[in-house]
């Protein structure tokens, strides 16, 4: 079981569950932070940290958010012809820049 983060972070990106990660499995988007579901290793640590209270267990999740998080890393976003995919660390590729169509939209 992973975490994922919520609509509370959009347009937020506090960032400090990113310095909390044991893992770097937290990756930036343009208005969002997003966990990877492989890469977590489902400690809890950025959750406890979390100012927004945006993160949750993904079997607690909003559903609409878990589908979402996982679209950030297994579709091409929009403006990129292949995924994020699982590069193994969010320091390998910096801040992606973009976000899913459901955050962009919303």
């Amino acid at each position: 079981m992973a975490y994922v983060i919520g609509a509370a972070c959009v347009d937020v990106m506090d960032r400090s569950c990113m310095e909390e990660c044991p893992v770097d499995c937290i990756y930036e988007g343009a208005r969002k932070l997003y966990i990877h579901p492989v890469e977590c290793i489902d400690c809890g640590a950025c959750a406890e940290v979390c100012p927004e209270e945006a993160i949750s267990a993904d079997r607690a999740a909003d559903p609409d958010h878990r589908l979402d998080n996982r679209r950030f890393f297994e579709e091409p976003l929009p403006g990129r012809e292949e995924p994020v995919g699982s590069p193994g660390g969010s320091a390998k590729i910096g801040p992606v820049g973009l976000d899913t169509a459901m955050v962009e939209a919303g």
